[in-house]
């Protein structure tokens, strides 16, 4: 048996920090979403998303995989959004088994009238303390880590096999 690999104090610093902002910063966002805008986070992720892609639509499949998501976790959220009247679902006219998730136009007025406030929201918690130096380096830190954690950098993506071993530093 190994012996752990104990975190020195200055690592032990730095994660609890990390720690911090990984549990605080997504319950702040939520809580912006749902009072001014009566979305979660998660629901107007997915909705941004579908808002990005070219026909404002996803397989679902392809849609939990890009919101990091389990395919239950997405579906139950894709329910919520449709039961507001802001995403739709119908199956997939390649295969007729596949379910695909499409952005109505309410849904996409939604995005709209909610981004500024949440862009706003994502300003004051993050970037607003930041000089554009710091800025760089989130960037390049959360590069890495996405990438060590088996992830796209540029999309937050799962990574196949193959790509994992092409990832580098």
């Amino acid at each position: 048996m190994n012996e752990a690999r104990w975190l020195t104090d200055e690592q032990q610093r730095a994660w609890r920090k990390l720690a911090g902002v990984i549990t605080v910063l997504p319950t702040a966002l939520d809580a912006q979403l749902q009072r001014d805008a009566s979305v979660t986070h998660f629901g107007y992720w997915v909705m941004a998303l579908l808002s990005e892609s070219a026909d404002l639509s996803a397989r679902m499949s392809d849609l939990a995989a890009k919101a990091n998501a389990s395919p239950s976790r997405l579906s139950h959220v894709v329910s919520r959004l449709e039961k507001n009247g802001w995403v739709h679902r119908r199956k997939s006219p390649e295969d007729g088994r596949g379910s695909i998730a499409v952005l109505t136009e309410a849904g996409q007025a939604k995005v709209v009238a909610s981004a500024p406030g949440h862009v706003a929201k994502v300003r004051e918690l993050l970037f607003d303390g930041l000089d554009d130096d710091q800025v760089r380096q989130l960037d390049e830190i959360c590069a890495v880590l996405l990438r060590q954690m088996g992830y796209h950098a540029e999309t937050a993506m799962p990574m196949r096999r193959q790509d994992s071993s092409q990832a580098g530093g």
